[in-house]
C-alpha cells in the first residue's frame, strides 16, 4: 500500500493505491473535509489505507510512504511530540493491531507518484453535492485529415468514438439501505450491504464510516 496526504491553501486531500498479488491496483483518493497541516493529512491518509485494508481483511501487507516523518515516528527513529499528532499514531497503531503483518517504509517522491497525484486531484476538487461523481478515463484524441487547399474537413475523415464504462459508486446502495432500508436484487449484494451497513452512518447528506473507537471518519 502507498499512501500520501496534500494540504494547502486550496483544499486537502488524501491518496491510497493498493498492489496486490495479483498484480491488481486498486486506487483511492479522498478529499478532505477539513483544513489541515501536511503531516495531519499524512496521517489521514495513511489511516483511510489502514481502514481500508481492515475492511477488505488484507492481514499481510507492507505500507510506503514518501513522509519521513509520520514513517520514522513508526519506526520509533522520531518520536510523536506534537499535541495534534498523537491521536492519529495511537488509531494508526490500533489498526494495525488487527492486522497480523505490517511493515512501513519511508520512500523517496519519485516512487510515490501515483499515491502523490490521487492526493493533489483530490485537494482540488470542489463538488457541488455529494451525489457528484468524477470519472478519470484513459484517452488519446486522433484529429480529423483535412484537405490544406479547400481548408475543409476531408470526406473521409477518420471518427472516433469514447465510451465511458461507469462504475458502480458503493456508497449508494448503503445509503439507500440506511435511509429506507432498500436493497439491491442480488443476494449475494443484499447480504453484503446488511454485514457492511452497521459500520456507517449517514447525517446531512453525508456518508460516515465508524471508526473503531466510535469515531465518525
Amino acid at each position: 500500500m502507498y499512501f500520501d496526504g496534500v494540504a494547502h491553501r486550496d483544499g486537502t486531500g488524501a491518496g491510497v493505491v493498493f498492489y496486490t498479488l495479483e498484480t491488481d491496483i486498486l486506487p483511492y483518493s479522498f478529499t478532505l473535509t477539513r483544513r489541515c497541516s501536511n503531516n495531519v493529512a499524512e496521517y489521514q491518509a495513511l489511516i483511510l489505507g489502514l481502514e481500508t485494508a481492515v475492511d477488505m481483511k488484507q492481514l499481510y501487507f507492507r505500507v510506503y510512504g514518501d513522509s519521513k516523518l509520520v514513517v520514522n515516528q513508526f519506526l520509533g527513529i522520531y518520536d510523536v511530540k506534537k499535541p495534534e499528532l498523537i491521536p492519529y499514531y495511537k488509531y494508526a497503531r490500533q489498526l494495525m493491531g488487527y492486522l497480523d503483518s505490517v511493515t512501513i517504509e519511508h520512500i523517496l517522491r519519485n516512487f510515490n507518484q501515483q499515491a502523490d497525484s490521487l492526493a493533489k486531484l483530490a485537494s482540488v476538487i470542489t463538488l457541488p453535492s455529494n451525489r457528484s461523481q468524477v470519472s478519470i478515463c484513459q484517452s488519446w484524441v486522433i484529429p480529423p485529415m483535412f484537405d490544406e487547399e479547400s481548408g475543409g474537413e476531408e470526406e473521409n475523415a477518420y471518427h472516433i468514438f469514447v465510451h465511458e464504462i461507469e462504475k458502480e459508486d458503493w456508497r449508494y446502495p448503503i445509503i439507500d439501505y440506511l435511509n429506507h432500508e432498500k436493497l439491491p436484487e442480488n443476494p449475494k449484494k443484499r447480504v453484503d450491504i446488511r454485514r457492511r451497513a452497521p459500520r456507517f452512518i449517514y447525517y446531512k447528506g453525508t456518508l460516515y464510516r465508524r471508526s473503531f473507537d466510535g469515531v465518525f471518519l
